[in-house]
């Protein structure tokens, strides 16, 4: 449905842009884009925050040797941007974030008092996608991943933070207003205990995780189908897709149970019983990169967002130039109560104005003319709701904090 694809709206509404100077698949975020953005950044930090995770900042860079001793780099160099060499180390851009978040959890002793220890981070990744493998923002050489990754004491809690990512998970697509079934749907991706050179060797421990996942889906009393042969090459996980406006479907938020990384990196704690124990790791995207739940977000309102999210909340159309100071009162008031407001003060008429606002699928118009003038009002007109009358400053500015902040 090409009247949905958020290349063609992403275009239409100065979203996004690429640049061939730039580089293939390297997104460039223009400042309408850039607003829709910053509200999902704000929103998955502040929601993760209130929920028990730690967030923080690791390098874009770090030693080749690093993915070496997470498995990322023999398994994945081929995705991985070529090896930078420094002072005769070699570097990498990283592809992923798991290994500096086990390096950030080895910083310091751990006790069992201390886990789950949830670390969380909006992370800036680079892979070497193909070229033939470029798809607007739904696959690009750049992007930033809302990656956590839980490290816990046992399985029993392992599974409990799995139930926990998928309530999160469950939750911001219910504030996207994604319904399961319809907009998302859950696949449990398994292993292939034959397949040694793509999956990490652990036949009983594949056994147990993909029974462990798959009872966790069971409880949760939704619909699930298997992909086989589909996991990370460190274990089995929940991914949850979405199909595009073309018809492909993707992966758009993912929960995974980590095999391998607690041998690895050695992951330990000291449990109550004085003795060291190897932890458990728990992956998981709440919201997957921004890029491209930006790109299903788009196409789900078709550029239409909701209140929140638009990057432009209202506009104001002075119907003539005599109208203009008044306007320009009300869009300073608006402004300073941390509305996204803009004001036309074209020459064009009042239809052209209002066409061009519909256009731009911004939410809420102001018609300011002598009426509102003389009764200290503006008209407002709803991209939703249609024709709302005529309200005072303060009351439409208690109308729409109230939207915002509801995220209706």
């Amino acid at each position: 449905m090409e009247e949905r694809d958020h290349k063609k709206i992403g275009r239409e509404l100065e979203l996004f842009t690429f640049s061939d100077a730039i580089g293939k698949g390297l997104p460039i975020w223009l400042p309408k884009g850039a607003t829709v953005r910053r509200e999902l950044e704000r929103f998955i930090i502040d929601e993760e925050i209130r929920r028990g995770y730690l967030h923080v900042r690791t390098p874009d860079i770090a030693k080749l040797d690093l993915y070496k001793k997470s498995g990322h780099y023999p398994m994945y160099k081929d995705k991985m941007y070529a090896p930078i060499v420094i002072d005769d180390e070699e570097f990498m851009l990283r592809p992923m974030t798991c290994p500096h978040h086990f390096e950030l959890y080895l910083s310091k002793p751990r006790s069992y008092r201390d886990l789950p220890v949830r670390i969380a981070e909006l992370a800036q990744l680079y892979r070497y996608e193909q070229s033939g493998e470029l798809m607007g923002l739904l696959r690009v050489r750049a992007f930033c991943l809302s990656d956590a990754h839980i490290i816990c004491k046992d399985e029993e809690q392992a599974v409990d933070e799995i139930a926990k990512a998928l309530d999160l998970i469950e939750y911001v697509n219910s504030i996207f207003n994604l319904e399961l079934g319809k907009d998302y749907w859950y696949v449990l991706s398994l292993g292939d205990r034959s397949n040694t050179e793509k999956y990490y060797k652990d036949d009983a421990g594949w056994e147990k995780a993909e029974n462990l996942l798959r009872e966790a889906m069971k409880k949760r009393k939704v619909d699930f189908k298997e992909a086989s042969d589909d996991a990370a090459f460190y274990g089995p996980k929940i991914d949850i897709n979405m199909r595009n406006a073309n018809g492909k479907e993707d992966t758009a938020f993912t929960v995974q149970y980590d095999l391998s990384s607690p041998h690895r990196f050695d992951l330990k704690y000291m449990g109550e019983d004085g003795k060291e124990h190897s932890a458990f790791v728990v992956h998981r995207s709440s919201i997957g990169a921004i890029e491209r739940i930006m790109a299903f977000l788009i196409e789900k309102y078709s550029g239409a967002f909701p209140l929140w999210l638009s990057p432009v909340q209202a506009k104001i159309l002075p119907i003539a130039e005599a109208h203009l100071e008044y306007a320009k009162k009300i869009f300073s008031d608006l402004q300073t109560a941390g509305i996204r407001v803009e004001l036309d003060e074209s020459n064009e008429t009042l239809g052209k104005k209002i066409r061009n606002v519909k256009t731009e699928k911004v939410p809420y118009i102001l018609i300011i003319g002598d009426k509102e003038i003389e009764a200290n009002k503006v008209q407002v007109e709803s991209r939703d709701n249609g024709n709302l009358g005529q309200l005072s400053t303060g009351d439409f500015t208690r109308k729409l904090l109230e939207e915002i902040s509801s995220k209706k």
